[in-house]
């Protein structure tokens, strides 16, 4: 490491140490007035073979499932009283793929992110964070890879994605140019600006840059009469919307300022919409986002650093789940206050008043009844 790195290094990593041994109230997250603290309450359904990481959570055409995507590459089915099946893969290279979780393999092995079904064809759309949008049949099976590529610029971080059936178009996210899925507290930061929102028609396989500049673009879900698209800016923690049709079409407004990190966002049978908080923003987090050069500083910090870091955030993790109406107002707020069964949630997925939670580093899903 050079001289000049050091003595920071050191400085983090000695507070990483004393705050994940010795939590203190000024660094818990901060209390969301009204939240509901039930999701401890929630079921935990573990995966199959020590699979983890089920990041996005999606039911098919039939109502069958739910499907998720793990960190090994693999596509899951869960059915009741059955238990999990692998439905598909993302990547032909399987053989180089060894145990559930290995970050150096996520090129190789494909890491699935946003998965949606098309209502219309029953074919399962992909979001992979190295290889692109990739698409599989009903049946299942190895993904085709579709695109990877926009204007010349490859897909370094893929993130997620959304289906307008009618249009028949799919809308995504690319997180950046510059950094991979496995850096994305660097991504988040540095304050990376590269992120953009693509569109794909399906028809003419023709991709288009809809957005460019965005911060952390993650989680994308339509309206329920597709007049208007949500995203979520993860860095920024906030939620645009992007109008698609009728005399707004074109503008951008930002509808939701959160109090934490919003990762994927799902719309539920009434047209409301779901957005998982992969944390809270708490001192430390607002610290570091609002000084620049912390950012530039733990871009250049080595893995051993930035993992002793990472405590800080595993001290005070836990689930928060956010309601929000079509204007961006907060309609509910479910949470798991102390960690003790979620964390680290990606997605929240709405099904039949149970609420499915999906999780980028967690080896299981949970779900909790509404009802």
């Amino acid at each position: 490491m050079k001289s000049f790195l050091i003595l920071p290094a050191a400085i983090l990593a000695v507070l990483s140490i004393y705050l994940s041994n010795k939590p203190s109230g000024s660094f818990k997250p901060p209390p969301i007035p009204g939240a509901h603290d039930k999701l401890q309450d929630a079921e935990i359904i573990h995966l199959t073979g020590g699979a983890v990481g089920p990041e996005s959570i999606a039911f098919d055409p039939n109502g069958e499932g739910p499907y998720t995507g793990v960190a090994d590459g693999r596509i899951l089915k869960w059915q009741e009283n059955q238990g999990w099946s692998v439905f598909a893969v993302t990547s032909p290279k399987r053989k180089e793929c060894e145990g559930p979780y290995s970050p150096k393999m996520e090129h190789i092995c494909g890491r699935p992110l946003g998965l949606k079904f098309h209502p219309k064809t029953g074919d399962l759309y992909i979001a992979d964070a190295y290889l692109g949008i990739l698409m599989v049949g009903p049946n299942g099976g190895s993904a085709t890879q579709l695109i990877t590529e926009a204007e010349g610029v490859p897909f370094r971080f893929t993130n997620d994605l959304e289906i307008d059936k009618d249009e028949d178009v799919i809308y995504f996210t690319v997180s950046s140019t510059n950094f991979q899925r496995r850096q994305f507290m660097s991504n988040a930061l540095s304050q990376d600006n590269t992120g953009r929102l693509m569109k794909y028609d399906i028809s003419s396989k023709q991709v288009t840059v809809v957005l460019r500049g965005l911060v952390f673009p993650n989680g994308v879900a339509l309206s329920k009469d597709s007049t208007f698209l949500l995203f979520s800016e993860t860095t920024t923690c906030r939620i645009q919307k992007l109008w698609l049709q009728g005399p707004k079409a074109g503008s951008l407004d930002v509808i939701a300022e959160l109090p934490g990190f919003p990762d994927n966002i799902r719309r539920n049978s009434e047209g409301d919409f779901w957005v998982a908080l992969y944390s809270k923003k708490g001192s430390i987090e607002k610290f570091a986002l609002s000084n620049p050069w912390f950012g530039k500083l733990f871009v250049k910090l080595p893995d051993s650093v930035k993992r002793l870091q990472a405590k800080i955030g595993a001290m005070k993790a836990h689930a928060t789940a956010i309601k929000l109406n079509e204007e961006g107002e907060v309609l509910q707020v479910f949470e798991d206050s102390q960690g003790k069964t979620l964390k680290f949630i990606s997605e929240v997925e709405e099904k039949n008043g149970v609420l499915w939670f999906g999780s980028v580093l967690m080896p299981f899903m949970g779900r909790y009844n509404l009802h």
